[in-house]
């Protein structure tokens, strides 16, 4: 007899725990398979610390392969579900496509950012779910705080120097804390103009710190804040979101060039698609954590709305407590659904009380009941986290010894750019690469299409992407007339040429050929399935895309002539008819151009073109901007 097949989705806290106990539980008798984006289990709680520079990235990740050998890891992203068929379709890290079948599902996919309908938010705000979150913070933050300190302008110190985060609730509070304790270190080392600090805002529609948890947990956060120095504002959120900063509710507007978003979750729009029974965006269980009239599906976390039998019509809470607990039960359940263990257990819980660590030595915590602040809260909440962790405890413990004792190191890194952690993303877990599949997207939670894409400019970044900001009024470096150039709502896509069009400077290829280089629209990536049409097909009829023919000028060109390296427009320098390449002898022919020297590997008169290579390797960009100095400007 063949043994069954048990397929979950996701390696959060629910997912890895199903994964580890079905493991124990079934001892080779099934077939287990976990689909995941990632090849590592991520300790959320620690993320902080990771963008704070107290711990290291890898300290907060667990690998799958290591702890769970056998179970067997499929990286990808579930696309759609046939309840059916019993299959499951998914895509892979490369753009493969594949496909699971199953005798029993677990879905336990976790949750996204959740966005409200605030204009400017999708475009300039960050999130902080996933590791490439974190990693980009931690050198967005390091960079303003270098940027200010070297800069002569007092208002656009202050602005670099100003970090808003929206959202008081756990991980709001935690990135506020440790943020500031961050900055402050850094300023030792970058002094600032005329004994200025960094300043960090808190802001909340909610009447206190941490309203979902004890008021005296929140009192003792709120007091730590606000001793640390952090702007803590109840009461008040963000009403427009902009390039140069917020504007509240409150009417004050808020220069500033980092703003991070931490309002709350909402589940993975996967189990939207599956057309059953839901609860807010929950998918419907019984206490048993299986779907009803499903008995070969089952669901928990974030994504399931897991009825509360402590507390009769409600629901349990989107808590990493409740996840790691419905994981255990599910898997028992799941287990026993086979055959493989023993009798079915509804989800009862006893609510051991929360830790929130606030940097440093402060914490507050309420273990079993008994409200701690101080030392031994943080004593308690470090203890907890190690308890917690399912791996790397020594390694975790070690960098918080080395934090007490030597100075953080503030460095960029420049792993992960602006671009490739949008926030309207349903994989925050996973960065964007060019050339790379399209995420999952929900399209009913953004705040504007294209969202995230404009604000990659302001990292730092090589230029070489569309899409750099310029003040609506400023002129592109250097050059007349040229007109605004932010990346607008319903612009369509945004387009990377690939390699084969960037070589030797030649012309990008037409919409109908794109080759890999290319970021797909959001219409494009959504749930992951390939793009469709052309570009032209996500542009607005009236808004061209920049540095298409017939669109608006692209950056650092002349008011009105096409952008360079575009069909129809001004030759390209290096191309044939065009202006002598830079660095050529007045009068004499440029290599590449009629009448020159003829260029390496092309063809003679009357010999037939070379075929084209299949695979081009590294080229040198033509698209980088003249100015080396240009990409510092206007980090957001």
């Amino acid at each position: 007899m063949s043994r069954p097949r048990i397929l979950i989705v996701g390696a959060g806290f629910a997912g890895y725990r199903t994964a580890r106990t079905l493991s124990r539980l079934t001892r080779g008798r099934a077939h287990i398979t976990l689909l995941n984006p990632t090849d590592y289990f991520l300790y959320l709680p620690l993320l902080p610390q990771v963008a704070a520079g107290v711990l290291e990235p890898r300290r907060v990740t667990v690998s799958l392969s290591d702890s769970l050998p056998d179970v067997r890891l499929v990286l990808g992203e579930a696309d759609r579900i046939d309840l059916d068929d019993r299959t499951l379709h998914y895509t892979g890290p490369e753009g493969e496509g594949g496909t699971l079948a199953y005798d029993r599902l677990v879905l336990a996919a976790g949750s996204v950012n959740k966005l409200l309908p605030i204009p400017g938010v999708a475009e300039h705000a960050h999130g902080f779910r996933g590791l490439p979150e974190a990693l980009y913070l931690r050198d967005h933050v390091t960079r303003q705080v270098e940027l200010a300190a070297s800069s002569d302008d007092l208002g656009t110190c202050a602005a670099r120097c100003t970090f808003v985060v929206v959202g008081a609730g756990y991980t709001g509070t935690e990135v506020a804390a440790h943020g500031q304790l961050f900055t402050d270190a850094q300023v030792r080392k970058h002094p600032l103009r005329q004994g200025m600090r960094p300043r960090w805002m808190l802001l909340d529609v909610a009447p206190r710190v941490l309203p979902e948890m004890d008021e005296r947990l929140s009192a003792t956060a709120d007091r730590v804040l606000r001793q640390r120095g952090v702007d803590v504002r109840m009461g008040t959120s963000v009403k427009e979101a902009t390039h140069d900063g917020v504007l509240l509710t409150d009417g004050e507007f808020v220069e500033t060039r980092t703003l991070v978003w931490c309002v709350g979750v909402r589940p993975d729009p996967l189990v939207e698609s599956l057309g059953l029974p839901m609860e807010k965006g929950r998918l419907l269980v019984d206490p048993h954590l299986r779907v009803p009239g499903r008995p070969e599906l089952f669901a928990c976390g974030d994504v399931a709305a897991v009825p509360d039998l402590e507390n009769p019509g409600g629901y349990t809470s989107m808590t990493a407590q409740h996840a790691w607990r419905h994981g255990k039960v599910a898997a028992e359940n799941v287990a026993a659904s086979l055959g493989l263990g023993g009798a079915r257990t509804p989800y009862r819980h006893r609510d051991l009380g929360f830790v929130v660590d606030l940097g440093g030595a402060k914490a507050a915590a309420n273990p079993l009941g008994l409200t701690l602040s101080g030392v031994p809260a943080g004593a308690v909440t470090r203890g907890y986290h190690l308890a917690a962790m399912p791996g790397n405890r020594v390694r975790v413990a070690a960098d918080w010894l080395l934090d007490a004792v030597l100075p953080r190191q503030a460095v960029q890194l420049g792993l992960v750019r602006s671009w490739s952690v949008p926030l309207d993303t349903s994989s925050p877990e996973v960065a964007r690469v060019p050339g790379g599949p399209g995420q999952r997207q929900e399209a009913s939670a953004r705040s504007g299409p294209g969202a995230a894409l404009a604000a990659d400019t302001d990292d730092g970044g090589t230029g070489a992407r569309p899409g750099r900001y310029r003040p609506p009024d400023e002129p592109a470096k250097g050059q007349p007339g040229s007109g605004p150039t932010q990346v607008r709502p319903g612009s369509g896509a945004a387009v990377l040429r690939s390699e084969p069009e960037t070589a030797k400077g030649r012309p990008a290829a037409d919409a109908a050929g794109r080759g890999h280089g290319e970021l797909r629209s959001e219409s494009e990536t959504a749930k992951g399935r390939p793009a469709a049409g052309t570009a032209a097909a996500a542009r607005s009829a009236h808004e061209p895309a920049k540095n298409q023919p017939g669109g608006e000028p692209a950056r650092n060109q002349p008011g009105g002539e096409p952008a360079r390296n575009q069909p129809g427009g001004e030759p390209a320098k290096n191309q044939p008819g065009g202006e002598p390449a830079r660095n050529q002898p007045g009068g004499e022919p440029a290599k590449n151009q009629p009448g020159g020297e003829p260029a390496k590997n092309q063809p003679g008169p009357g010999q037939p073109p070379p075929a084209p290579h299949p695979a081009p390797g590294p080229v040198k960009r033509t698209d980088v901007p003249d100015d080396p100095d240009d990409s510092t400007k206007g980090d957001s």
